[in-house]
C-alpha cells in the first residue's frame, strides 16, 4: 500500500495484462450463456418457438413424438405449417398469452367465416382443417362436439406472422386491451387513424430531420471549444440575475404587504406574512452562499474552458472518436437481438406437462428453472462491459493523444491502438468494473420490480422506503459509473490493475475536488444546453418543413418522434464529448502533479492549458500567497 502511493505515474511507457482472473470468470460466464443458448435449441424450444407448437404438444410441420398421457399428441403434422387459435382475441393479460386451443392448419383462413358450413367449405376447398384433430370435416355441421371444438365466430380473417408460422387476424382491433393506454389516449380512432398517415406522409420529412440531427451533433462536437466561453458567462449571469431577482422579489412582496397590512389581521394574514419572511431570508442566504461559491470557483470554471477548448481538438486530432456511439450502438443492438431470442426460446423450453384444462404446457423443472436470472445478469453485465469497452477505448485514444508531446508522432489511427491494448492487456479490468455496477445495478432492479408489483397494496412508509433504497442505490451506480470511468483512464495511463487504478484515480479526484465539482457542474450545464440547442433546432426545422405539407392536419407524432431521436443523437455524441472532457482532466491533474515545466519534467499539456497553468501562478504571485489551495493543487510532488 505505501509502494503504491509513493509509485509514480509513467504514462504509456509500460503494458501488462491486468485482472486476467476476471477475465477468465467472464469468458466462463459467456460459456454459460452460451451453454443456455444451446440447451434451448437442443431441447427443441427453437423449433418449437418458430414454427410453434398445438394445444397437445406437436410442433407444426414435423413428426412427433407421443406424450404419455394426452390425446392428439405424436401426430404427423408435415404437412400442417402453422398454428391456429380457434379464439385468438381471448387474451390473458396477467400471464400474457393466448387462453384458446392451438391446433396445426395446412392454411390460415384469408377470408372472414361466419359459419361451421363456411368452415367446412374451407376444409374442403384449402385441405385446411380449422376444428380439433377429432373431428373431420364431414361432421362440422353434424357432430354436437363442434360447437366446442371448432373455432369462435365469426373467425377472422388472418395471415401468417412471417418466419413464426402463426395465424394471426389481420384486423388487430381485439388486441385493444394490450393498447388500452393508447386507446383511452385517442378514443376516437380517427384520430389514431390521422396520426398515423401523419407519419407514414411525412416519412421522408422524418428520416431527413433525424440526419440533420446526426449533423448538428457532429458540428456542435467540433465547435463547442470555440463558444464554451461564451455559454460560461451566458450560464454565470442567468445564476445570478435569477438569484438576485428572485430574493428581491420575495423582499418586495414582504415589505408591501407589511406596510398594507391593516390593524385588524386575520391568523392567515399573519402566518403568510411570517412565511414570506421566511422565504426571503432563506433565499438571501441562499443567494449569499451561491455567490461566494461562484466567487471561489471562478478560476476553476476558467479551467473547463480551457479542457473543452482541448476536447474540442482531441476530435480533430482523432476523428474517428466521434463515430465511437456507432460502433457501441450497433453492438448492443446484436447482443440484445441475441438476449432476445434466447428469451424467447427460454420460454418453451422445458418438458410437456398436462395442464388442468389437460393441454400441454412446457416447464422447467429443478436447476434448470434457474437459468432465467443467469440470463438476465448475463443481460446487465455484458451490457455493461460493451459500454465498459468504449470508456476504455476513449480513455486509451484520449491518453495517447495528451501524453504524446509531438502530435505529429501520433499513431495512425489511436482508435485502433486503444482497441488493441484493450483487447490484449485489459480486457480483465473491464469486465470487473462492469460486474462492480452489475452487482448495484441488480438490487436497484428488484426493488423497483417490488414497488411496481406492491402499487396500490403498500402503505406509505413502505413506500417512501422503497424509493428512498432505490435512489440510494441509483446515486451509487452513478458515482461508481464515474470512479469506474477515471479507474479506466488510469489503466490506460500505467497499465495497472482495476482496485490500484480506481485508488490512484479516486486520490487525485479528492485532490482536486473543487475543480472537479466544476468541471461537473458547469461541464454538464453546457452540454445540456448544447442537447437543448440540437432538439430546438430540429423541431424548428421540422415546423417550417411540415408547415408545407397540406395533406394532414396532425404533427404532434412526426414532431415527437424526430425530437426524441434528435435528443438520443445529441446525448450519445455529447456523452462521448464529457467522457473525453473527463480523461483530459485526470491527465491534466496527473501532468500538474508530477511535473512543473523544469527540464527533465516538462508538462505535456496543450498550450491552452499551459496558460491556465501560467496564468493560477500569476495570480498566486500577486497575492504573495503560494501555498493556497490552487498552489497546492499545482506544487509538484
Amino acid at each position: 500500500s505505501c509502494k503504491s502511493s509513493k509509485r509514480e505515474w509513467k504514462p504509456l511507457e509500460d503494458h501488462s495484462c491486468t485482472d486476467v482472473p476476471w477475465l477468465l470468470l467472464f469468458i466462463l460466464f459467456c460459456i454459460g450463456m452460451g451453454f443456455i443458448c444451446g440447451f434451448t435449441i437442443a431441447t427443441g424450444a427453437a423449433a418449437r418457438l418458430l414454427s410453434g407448437y398445438d394445444s397437445y404438444g406437436n410442433i407444426c410441420g414435423q413428426k412427433n413424438v407421443k406424450v404419455e398421457g394426452i390425446v392428439n399428441s405424436g401426430l404427423d403434422l408435415t404437412q400442417k405449417k402453422y398454428v391456429f387459435f380457434l379464439d385468438p382475441c381471448n387474451i390473458d393479460l396477467v400471464h400474457q398469452k393466448i387462453k384458446s386451443l392451438a391446433l396445426c392448419v395446412s392454411a390460415c383462413p384469408r377470408k372472414e367465416l361466419k359459419t361451421l358450413a363456411d368452415v367446412q367449405k374451407f376444409a374442403e376447398t384449402n385441405g385446411s382443417t380449422l376444428c380439433s384433430y377429432e373431428l373431420q370435416p364431414s361432421q362440422y355441421t353434424t357432430d354436437p362436439r363442434a360447437a366446442k371444438l371448432c373455432p369462435k365466430f365469426p373467425v377472422p380473417e388472418s395471415a401468417p406472422i412471417p418466419f413464426f408460422h402463426r395465424c394471426a387476424p389481420v384486423n388487430i382491433s381485439c388486441y385493444a386491451k394490450f393498447a388500452e393506454a393508447l386507446i383511452t389516449f385517442v378514443s376516437d380512432s380517427s384520430v389514431l387513424h390521422r396520426l398515423i398517415s401523419g407519419v407514414m406522409t411525412s416519412k421522408e420529412i422524418i428520416m431527413g430531420l433525424c440526419l440533420l440531427s446526426l449533423v448538428l451533433s457532429m458540428i456542435l462536437m467540433v465547435i463547442i471549444r470555440y463558444i464554451s466561453r461564451v455559454l460560461v458567462w451566458i450560464l454565470t449571469v442567468l445564476v445570478i440575475l435569477g438569484s438576485l431577482g428572485g430574493t428581491g422579489v420575495l423582499w418586495w412582496l414582504y415589505a408591501k404587504q407589511r406596510m398594507s397590512a391593516s390593524a385588524v389581521e386575520t391568523q392567515i394574514a399573519k402566518e403568510n406574512l411570517q412565511a414570506l419572511l421566511i422565504y426571503a431570508i432563506s433565499a438571501t442566504v441562499f443567494t449569499v452562499v451561491l455567490l461566494l461559491i461562484m466567487l471561489i470557483m471562478r478560476k476553476r470554471v476558467a479551467l473547463t474552458i480551457a479542457l473543452f477548448h482541448v476536447a474540442g481538438k482531441v476530435f480533430i486530432h482523432l476523428p474517428l472518436l466521434v463515430f465511437q456511439p456507432f460502433w457501441t450502438f450497433f453492438v448492443l443492438i446484436l447482443f440484445w437481438t441475441y438476449w432476445t431470442t434466447v428469451l424467447l426460446f427460454l420460454g418453451t423450453t422445458g418438458s410437456p406437462v398436462p395442464n388442468e384444462e389437460g393441454f400441454v404446457e412446457f416447464r422447467m423443472v429443478g436447476p434448470l428453472k434457474y437459468m432465467w436470472w443467469y440470463h438476465v445478469v448475463g443481460l446487465i453485465w455484458i451490457s455493461e462491459f460493451i459500454l465498459a469497452c468504449q470508456q476504455m477505448t476513449v480513455a486509451g485514444a484520449v491518453v495517447t493523444y495528451y501524453f504524446t508531446r509531438e502530435k505529429r508522432n501520433l499513431p495512425f489511427t489511436p482508435i485502433l491502438a486503444s482497441v488493441n491494448r484493450l483487447v490484449c492487456y485489459h480486457l480483465g479490468t473491464v469486465a470487473k468494473g462492469s460486474f462492480i455496477i452489475t452487482l448495484v445495478k441488480i438490487p436497484r432492479m428488484i426493488l423497483m420490480y417490488i414497488h411496481t408489483q406492491l402499487k396500490g397494496k403498500e402503505n406509505a412508509c413502505a413506500r417512501c422506503m422503497l424509493k428512498a433504497c432505490i435512489c440510494c442505490l441509483w446515486c451509487l451506480e452513478k458515482c461508481l459509473t464515474y470512479l469506474n470511468q477515471n479507474a479506466y483512464t488510469a489503466t490506460a495511463i500505467n497499465s495497472t490493475n482495476f482496485c490500484t487504478s480506481a485508488k490512484d484515480a479516486f486520490v487525485i479526484l479528492v485532490e482536486n475536488a473543487l475543480r472537479v465539482a466544476a468541471i461537473n457542474t458547469v461541464g454538464d450545464f453546457m452540454l445540456f444546453l448544447g442537447k437543448v440547442l440540437i432538439v430546438c433546432s430540429t423541431g424548428l426545422a421540422g415546423i417550417m418543413l411540415l408547415n408545407y405539407q397540406r395533406d394532414y392536419t396532425v404533427w404532434v407524432l412526426p414532431l415527437i418522434i424526430v425530437c426524441l431521436f434528435a435528443f438520443l443523437v445529441a446525448h450519445c455524441f455529447l456523452s462521448i464529448y464529457e467522457m473525453v472532457v473527463d480523461v483530459l482532466f485526470l491527465c491534466f491533474a496527473i501532468d500538474t502533479k508530477y511535473n512543473d515545466g523544469s527540464p527533465g519534467r516538462e508538462f505535456y499539456m496543450d498550450k491552452v492549458l499551459m496558460e491556465f497553468v501560467e496564468n493560477s501562478r500569476k495570480s498566486m504571485k500577486e497575492a504573495g500567497r503560494g501555498g493556497g489551495a490552487e498552489g497546492r493543487e499545482l506544487k509538484p510532488m
